[in-house]
């Protein structure tokens, strides 16, 4: 399997163990749908490949993540308190930004949150081609990005 993901968790057992998730590429069956497969190494029974199937890609990707969750949850390592997330280095954890786009005047604005309130940013800083909104208590709220189509990665310019 070729893998686009994985995450190694720690068994405490004596002596203690890694159980080694794995999610791998999706691929394209013969009758149009996508699989994708997961294998999680360490757990009793599960030390084969599974996959997943759903209407695209993305549908698999996001089932196998389901199943993985579930498999660990549902564990009886977990059950009994052997199976731990936390164990492993300090990590920050990603954050999602909300991205909008308007493609004619090639303006983007990007928020650190969903739910944006209109009048909500109470002081302003412009810094050559992008502005940034700031709450009242000092938080960023968003920022504009003005010629987003050179400034931004090609990634956020969906």
């Amino acid at each position: 399997m070729y893998e686009i993901a994985h995450r190694v968790l720690m068994l405490r057992t004596d002596p203690p163990s890694d159980v080694v998730v794995t999610i791998g590429v999706p691929y394209e069956e013969p009758t149009g749908e996508w699989s994708c497969p997961y294998r999680i190494d360490g757990l009793d029974g599960w030390e084969h490949e599974r996959k997943v199937t759903g209407f695209d890609s993305l549908e698999a990707v996001e089932l196998a993540t389901v199943m993985v969750r579930a498999a660990l949850a549902g564990s009886h390592e977990a059950r009994e308190g052997l199976l731990s997330w936390a164990d492993g280095p300090p990590r920050q954890r990603a954050k999602t930004v909300y991205v909008t786009w308007e493609r004619h005047a090639d303006i983007a604005y990007v928020a650190m949150k969903h739910d944006a309130v209109p009048g909500e940013a109470v002081r302003q800083v412009v810094a050559e081609d992008v502005i940034l909104d700031y709450g009242d208590t000092g938080q960023l709220l968003g920022l504009e990005v003005m010629n987003a189509e050179s400034r931004l990665p090609a990634e956020m310019r969906l």
